[in-house]
């Protein structure tokens, strides 16, 4: 008989390929503050909270501003992300995402969405993916962002698995730190010489066989 356990998947950069529009969001607030804003800085923002990211880049910048304009900085950015999604569809899946959702639907596993993003459930619905999701906890149900694992202790919570028995699958360091600190299987989705605390390690999800996810729900 096949244990129960929780899979638990971050958004942004595992589940579809979001992460380019923030970059050019991000961007185009960084240029117009006359800041120099590569992809390499653009890591630094990975499973970071939108709040935290905008700091990031003044500080890049040495720029003091107001609360007021970071308010006003932090609408734009999203304003303008959310209007490179308005033509987002399933091909913005990224490779071998489906077939691991539906290996473990067919296998009755719990699975939840653990995201920094406030706009996780829009996403998941114009990739026609919402539906595999047993829970959904982004921005909006957090305070404290990644490498604080307090998106995933809640995910665990919800899905009424113990955190030994969650596995996490993320793309930054923050989030691989997070399922780390909470005592969780930590899998990341990327390099490993930038994702090298995670407990696995696979390019992308193509490289994911049935074979290992049997064995995670099995040990």
């Amino acid at each position: 008989m096949e244990k129960r356990k929780g899979f638990i998947f971050d958004l942004d950069g595992v589940i579809v390929d979001t992460a380019k529009y923030h970059f050019l969001a991000w961007k185009k607030i960084a240029n117009g503050l006359g800041i120099e804003f590569t992809l390499e800085h653009n890591e630094l923002l990975k499973g970071v909270s939108r709040v935290r990211s905008l700091d990031i880049i003044l500080e890049l910048g040495k720029v003091e501003a107001s609360q007021e304009d970071k308010d006003k900085w932090l609408l734009q950015k999203n304003e303008d992300y959310l209007s490179y999604l308005v033509d987002m569809n399933e091909t913005e899946i990224l490779p071998g995402v489906m077939k691991v959702l539906k290996f473990l639907k067919e296998h009755n596993q719990p699975i939840a969405l653990g995201s920094a993003s406030k706009n996780a459930k829009p996403i998941l619905e114009k990739t026609g993916t919402l539906a595999f999701f047993d829970v959904i906890v982004d921005g909006n149900d957090v305070v404290n962002a990644k490498p604080d694992p307090e998106v995933f202790l809640h995910a665990a919570r919800l899905l009424n698995v113990n955190n030994e028995d969650a596995i996490v699958f993320e793309d930054s360091v923050a989030g691989v730190q997070a399922a780390n600190i909470a005592k969780m299987i930590s899998i990341g989705i990327g390099e490993e010489e930038t994702l090298h605390e995670a407990e696995y390690i696979f390019k992308d999800f193509t490289q994911i066989s049935t074979t290992f996810l049997e064995l995670l729900i099995n040990n």
